[in-house]
């Protein structure tokens, strides 16, 4: 007779690979950086893309509720109209913990998307602080960051936990609000 898998094991091991997978990120966006560096405008306080109204998949909303309880309940979000994680100079306040979607803002993106006639179509796109340079459209695939896998592989850790639910979490919601 199997063991009974035990729920808290689960998450473990999927926040472990979440972070394992944040790192992977990190390597590839940091190596995109270095290559873009001369037209990325992206610095510290630099919150044009900390948007409101992002979410993330529950294993990533554990990861920064794991790694800032306190934040969460004694501080407040800030206010609406931009990510509630920034601070009053607009600067992130999770930044080690940040979800992926953070992590690959400003780099010049691409991915498969409905082309004009509705075809499968290769799109990208850059912030438009960042699109002084070369035009996106004219870089190699390796210059651009792949929309999709990583995408993929979280949703595929979500689903492992939730029994196939892709359920996604507002990251305002993480705060405790009376």
């Amino acid at each position: 007779m199997e063991a009974p898998v035990d729920r808290r094991d689960c998450l473990a091991s999927a926040l472990d690979a979440v972070i394992r997978l944040h790192a992977e990120v990190d390597r590839e966006t940091d190596r995109l950086r270095s290559i873009h560096a001369a037209r990325l405008q992206c610095r510290n306080g630099c919150s044009g893309c900390c948007v409101d109204g992002l979410t993330v998949f529950a294993v990533e909303a554990e990861r920064i509720r794991r790694h800032h309880a306190e934040l969460l309940s004694q501080a407040s979000p800030h206010p609406p109209g931009a990510c509630a994680f920034l601070d009053e100079q607009g600067c992130c306040r999770i930044y080690a913990d940040r979800p992926y979607v953070c992590r690959t803002q400003g780099l010049p993106l691409r991915w498969i998307g409905a082309g004009p006639g509705g075809e499968p179509a290769e799109l990208r796109d850059i912030c438009p602080l960042n699109e002084p340079g070369p035009p996106v459209e004219t870089l190699p695939a390796a210059a651009c960051w792949e929309i999709g896998p990583a995408e993929s592989r979280l949703a595929q850790l979500q689903a492992g936990l939730d029994g196939g639910t892709l359920h996604r979490i507002p990251l305002r919601s993480l705060f405790d609000q009376p």
